[in-house]
């Protein structure tokens, strides 16, 4: 794992990148993509041999870091038998893929519907919920994101939801807890939690109750800001489901196989939903592959009633092949157990010592491999390091933290206000120290920009 400068490569691959590749959520001409080389467990590098420690997991997906021989061996394998086939057949990657999650997946969740990301199966557990309920609307949280496609990025609460919302899709926002940053004025954890679910149940009575199909939340919340919910309020939310005859869906697409210290962030909170939505950490995307799993009564919906959907690359056997071997990886490596021994010992205790000496740092939240740093200006007041949505020079300060989290070889996950450590699952103590060193210069940064 000893990178090889090459930069001349490197320019033509940047060239190549100018030219011809359209890059999602960009304003092509004002970024600067860097050339990857290589990569391999919790490293990158460029063509100019500059090593990085992803604190960012890719997209948070690759939990079983890049290039797992294990993985890669079982793509190679599954390909040389075959390569694709179509999803109305009986295949065995695919078969066992869907066993494999349905064994791990909380309840009665024992169908697998496969897609290929977390997008469509958003799309496709709204879509399941409506036909199952016979309702048009569905309740999501502002600080949320489900995906970029038309109905997934109209149930996203971030900003990225504002250039193609339609007032036609059927969505209705509402607050879900956030102490740090309370809509409920609440000081405690079960004031929040309360007012929180009278918020939620007062938004459902007034949208009217007959008409709501779903309500959807991420588990815990990804990149809005990793906010674990106060104890009890996955549960709340599951008894107003149930009042109502509501469908309750847990998008675990980033918080899912192995991320929070569980298989399943659901089971740090004994909350079973009636669907949830997968992809990224199934087979820390070394092939696209989403999903959704589904309880009894929704699949009984569609036992003698068509379901009026499906993909063309649905349970592709390269995907599935790979999700097999990430999660018998997982399994016989121990690594959601190290997640979530290192999230306890070293990485939570080790950013909070970071909070108290940096006067950047607002709030450290976060388990297992999933964790968030809030970056603000002034502790006392919580004014946002960067305003809400910020670009160009109001960003100005993130962005100087990021660059000196980079300088520092480290890559940071960065969005508005926060700074997220979120380094593949199979991540070593040796390196989260590392990282956090990084970090900790970087936040001197951070630093500068406080009152």
């Amino acid at each position: 794992m000893t990178p090889q400068p090459n930069p001349e490569a490197g320019a033509a691959v940047k060239a190549a990148d100018r030219d011809h590749v359209f890059h999602s959520w960009s304003a092509q001409e004002l970024i600067d993509p860097l050339a990857v080389a290589g990569a391999e467990g919790s490293y990158f590098w460029d063509y100019d041999g500059r090593r990085y420690l992803d604190f960012s997991s890719g997209l948070v997906y690759t939990n079983v870091g890049y290039q797992h021989p294990r993985v890669v061996a079982a793509i190679q394998e599954q390909a040389a038998r075959m390569t694709t086939f179509a999803p109305a057949f009986a295949i065995e990657a695919r078969s066992e893929a869907a066993r494999l999650i349905a064994e791990r997946t909380p309840g009665d969740l024992d169908k697998i519907f496969f897609t290929n990301g977390g997008a469509d199966a958003v799309e496709h557990a709204i879509r399941m919920a409506r036909l199952h309920t016979g309702r048009p609307k569905v309740l999501s949280a502002y600080r949320s994101y489900h995906g970029g496609t038309q109905q997934a990025v109209n149930i996203t609460g971030d900003p990225r939801r504002w250039a193609s919302d339609s007032g036609t899709a059927g969505v209705v926002h509402f607050w879900a807890p956030y102490l740090y940053r309370s809509r409920f004025y609440a000081e405690t954890e079960e004031q929040e939690c309360a007012r929180a679910l009278e918020h939620l149940e007062t938004t459902i009575a007034f949208e009217g109750p007959s008409t709501v199909a779903a309500i959807i939340l991420e588990t815990i919340p990804g990149t809005a800001g990793i906010m674990v919910p106060p104890p009890g309020y996955l549960a709340g939310v599951r008894e107003l489901c149930d009042k109502y005859g509501i469908v309750f869906v847990l998008d675990e697409v980033m918080a899912g196989f192995g991320r929070t210290g569980e298989w399943f962030a659901a089971d740090l909170f004994g909350v079973t939903p009636d669907l949830l939505t997968f992809a990224k950490g199934v087979n820390s995307g070394y092939v696209p592959l989403g999903g959704v799993a589904i309880s009894g009564a929704i699949a009984e919906t569609f036992g003698k009633r068509p379901y009026p959907g499906g993909l063309t690359y649905s349970g592709h056997p390269l995907a599935c092949a790979a999700a097999v071997a990430t999660i018998n990886v997982m399994a016989e490596e121990g690594v959601v157990e190290n997640a979530a021994r290192l999230g306890a010992n070293v990485v939570g205790p080790q950013l909070r010592e970071l909070a108290a000496r940096h006067p950047s740092v607002g709030e450290v939240r976060g388990v297992g491999m999933f964790w968030a740093l809030e970056l603000v200006r002034d502790r006392e007041t919580r004014e946002p390091l960067v305003p809400y949505n910020a670009a160009g020079e109001a960003n100005a300060p993130m962005a100087a933290f990021a660059a000196a989290a980079k300088n520092g070889g480290l890559w940071p996950f960065v969005n508005m206000n926060r700074t997220h450590v979120v380094p593949p699952c199979t991540v070593t103590e040796a390196e989260l120290k590392e990282g956090l060193a990084a970090l900790d210069a970087a936040l001197s940064v951070a630093d500068e920009y406080t009152k």
